[in-house]
């Protein structure tokens, strides 16, 4: 099994009786704590008219964390490109880069990060995604190059400047784009796993080496919920399951406090749908999840895992993450 590093996903979450300005403070507050522990990098993921979710105008937050930390890559987990114009990014990317050099990444994904109706609100057309969301990927490589500099169209701030692209997936297509491109490839297996491990297979056999990477690199998001005990970190984890339950109600409401039991709020049917698309979701002591992360790792053998830990109490959510932290040491000294 070969070492992997560990960042996290954030997603600004909102919590019930908390106001966004302190879902911000929480996610500084947790940036600072990563930082210190020496985590690799902090990615906020763009969602729109969510109650739950506060990271919506994704840059913005991205420049609040930055600006609060000093060593931490911080970056976009992902910025969903058919959003916006190409342009726009580059430039908000190059202002980004320019103030807090060496630490900014640019992940970006298709996805609409929301609803249809919102996703038609931010002038989305579905019926070109396929082909506008590489296209833009070739765009923004083209603004932030050196050779752009006699176009017409100019990023500035962005021209010039080294910012990583990630192409982001929850399915096997972006795996194809990303191989293809040569560009590393994060996929959000916390929320998505079904087609995981396929995108991963697709990704390895089909990667083009490029200027901006010569062998593949693999990001797998996971979700982690860590205690000091494994009947706590069972017990914090209801807010997570709560949350997935509101998304196959359709119910955006922000995240509730942990319950004794989740038998009593979903029926059978929601039980198995959320359990589905938590399968990558490590529940434990520092032991189990130790033992976790080392299943998980001889199976898929990637470059870094990132944790999302939607944890209601803020100090047991810092907690979670040193106890992940303390695991994953361990296993690297194994």
């Amino acid at each position: 099994m070969k070492n992997f590093k560990i960042s996290v996903l954030d997603l600004a979450p909102v919590k019930q009786d908390k106001s966004i300005h302190d879902t911000f403070q929480d996610s500084l507050s947790l940036a600072n704590h990563a930082e210190n522990l020496n985590y690799t990098r902090f990615w906020l993921a763009e969602h729109h008219n969510m109650e739950s979710i506060a990271s919506s105008a994704t840059s913005v937050l991205i420049g609040f964390i930055a600006n609060g930390t000093k060593t931490i890559r911080v970056g976009s987990g992902g910025i969903m490109l058919p959003n916006h114009s190409s342009l726009i990014i580059a430039e908000q990317f190059g202002t980004l880069e320019s103030l807090f050099p060496g630490r900014i990444d640019l992940g970006v994904g298709r996805a609409p990060g929301t609803d249809g109706l919102t996703a038609q609100a931010l002038g989305r057309n579905p019926a070109i995604i396929n082909e506008q969301f590489p296209r833009q990927i070739l765009e923004l490589q083209r603004y932030f190059s050196k050779e752009n500099s006699d176009a017409m169209v100019r990023a500035i701030p962005g021209e010039g400047l080294n910012i990583p692209l990630y192409i982001l997936g929850s399915s096997t297509d972006s795996a194809w784009l990303a191989a293809q491109l040569g560009l590393p490839y994060a996929f959000a297996g916390h929320f998505a796993p079904e087609q995981m491990e396929m995108a991963f297979k697709i990704y390895r056999e089909h990667f083009e080496p490029s200027k901006y990477l010569e062998q593949p690199y693999i990001i797998a998001c996971v979700n982690g919920v860590a205690a000091e005990t494994s009947e706590e970190a069972h017990r914090i984890s209801t807010t997570l399951f709560q949350a997935f339950i509101n998304i196959v109600r359709n119910d955006r409401k922000p995240f509730a406090p942990p319950v004794d039991e989740m038998d009593e709020i979903w029926s059978p049917m929601e039980k198995s749908m959320v359990l589905q698309k938590l399968r990558y979701t490590f529940i434990g002591d520092q032991s189990e999840i130790q033992g976790k992360l080392k299943e998980f790792q001889e199976r898929f053998n990637v470059d870094e895992v990132m944790i999302n830990s939607h944890i209601y109490d803020h100090q047991k959510r810092l907690r979670s993450y040193e106890i992940i932290r303390e695991a994953v040491n361990s296993l690297s000294k194994a």
